[in-house]
């Protein structure tokens, strides 16, 4: 049928728990067991510009997942009005991957420093799409999904063709 069902619930603390984690969730058992896959989603933190509360930054834990590797995490920005913010998940891969240098607060790509601070360097990447698209592409490569983009392009022209 192509459906998904989500369920979102709330955290509740269990009394008197001595050893492992005393938060639960409301409801039973049965949404935990027949789930296929169930993430704990927490705010770390407020993103300002200035006084003012733009977003938050999120970390996604996996806590159960039947279709792919568990016990993953991964963290993002949430822009209000924008939703997952691109030039943030660009900025941490690029770091994260050695494509773009951190050195205190100042970023650089290659020989060119592109700002200083995280919010900075997030406004300047959305301002100048080719350098963002520069850093993207050296993501895709070093990461080999490149290759299964071209896979997959391939596999879909053969079955046009068909």
């Amino acid at each position: 049928s192509r459906t998904c069902v989500i369920f979102i619930n709330q955290i509740r603390m269990k009394i008197g728990v001595m050893f492992g984690n005393p938060e639960t969730t409301t409801g039973g058992n049965a949404l935990k067991f027949y789930s296929s896959q169930r993430l704990d989603i927490r705010r770390i933190g407020a993103i300002k510009e200035g006084d003012q509360v733009v977003g938050n930054r999120t970390r996604v834990k996996v806590v159960k997942n039947k279709v792919a590797p568990p016990f993953k995490d991964a963290e993002f920005d949430i822009i209000y009005g924008e939703g997952i913010s691109k030039e943030g998940d660009i900025l941490d891969l690029g770091v994260t991957l050695n494509i773009v240098e951190k050195s205190g607060a100042w970023y650089s790509f290659g020989d060119d420093r592109i700002g200083q601070g995280r919010q900075n360097v997030k406004r300047f990447l959305s301002e100048n799409v080719d350098i963002r698209d520069k850093i993207a592409k050296a993501i895709m490569e070093k990461t080999g999904l490149n290759a299964i983009r071209a896979s997959t392009a391939q596999e879909e022209e053969i079955v046009i063709d068909s």
